[in-house]
């Protein structure tokens, strides 16, 4: 009975923490780059900045922050006499303090921090394993509320039976009724959690196959446009963002980088 009980108080505190966390007040933090060097002008409301090195164009701004990565909407121009590949992956950038002085990798102080743009087809890829995991997640899930359940009307049937007195039978009813209530608010959060994450994961995919930019070789005189999705670096003030292709070019963006936090109210549906 003291293992029922303790139980049951783990699964009520676990359904009160949720539904009390749920309609907290929380502080967001948002995103926001803005380019400061090369060709810059406002086009349709934000600035859009354009530069070029040995004929190979550039033209990027700030799109949005998404999930895990700040979004460069950007397009390459191939204004040489032959073919190159374009390649997101090509994209990569060094985090810069508020002076434009480079940031140490958090690991490893000797290292500047630099980072390289997400890779679409190896993000696709891994939006599949994802999906395979949660599966596995909420088939575990089942499985241990079955058991709990099990244990729950086990101990329902032999704590009524044996009850002493009436004051007893009634604080058994309570605190099995609060063990079930428990258990069918922990099914409810495991569902909507995975409903939740498998929607997600439908926004990845689509993320990754129609809107980043595509990895490609691109004609002369030929331009090719897209979302490069760069990793979150929270302490960067700037992002000295370089495309390179390797052997021909190597063309520098800067984006000065702002932090905004906001207060937001949640509500528990």
């Amino acid at each position: 009975m003291k293992a029922f009980s303790i139980l049951t108080c783990t699964v009520a505190t676990s359904f009160i923490a949720v539904a009390f966390s749920s309609c907290a007040p929380t502080l967001t933090t948002t995103y926001r780059l803005e380019p400061v060097s090369g060709d810059v002008a406002m086009i349709e409301g934000r600035p859009v900045t354009k530069a070029e090195q040995n004929g190979i164009g550039v033209v990027a701004s700030f799109e949005r922050e998404d999930l895990e990565f700040v979004t460069l909407d950007v397009e390459v121009k191939n204004r040489t006499n032959h073919p190159i590949d374009v390649n997101p992956a090509d994209f990569h950038f060094t985090a810069l303090g508020a002076a434009q002085d480079t940031l140490p990798e958090p690991t490893n102080a000797s290292l500047t921090l630099s980072r390289i743009a997400a890779d679409p087809a190896y993000e696709a890829g891994r939006v599949q394993l994802k999906r395979k995991q949660e599966e596995k997640r909420l088939k575990k899930a089942k499985v241990l509320n079955t058991i709990l359940m099990v244990a729950v009307i086990a101990s329902d049937v032999s704590s009524s039976s044996n009850s002493r007195s009436y004051r007893e039978y009634a604080n058994n009813r309570v605190a099995h009724g609060v063990a079930y209530q428990g258990l069918a608010a922990k099914r409810m959060i495991d569902y909507s959690t995975f409903a939740n994450r498998m929607q997600r994961y439908d926004y990845e995919e689509y993320r990754w196959r129609e809107l980043a930019l595509k990895a490609n070789t691109l004609a002369p005189g030929e331009s090719v446009r897209g979302f490069v999705y760069l990793p979150k670096v929270a302490n960067a003030r700037y992002l000295a963002v370089n495309y390179t292709i390797p052997e021909q070019t190597n063309v520098p963006l800067l984006f000065k980088q702002e932090l905004v936090q906001q207060r937001k109210s949640r509500t528990h549906r």
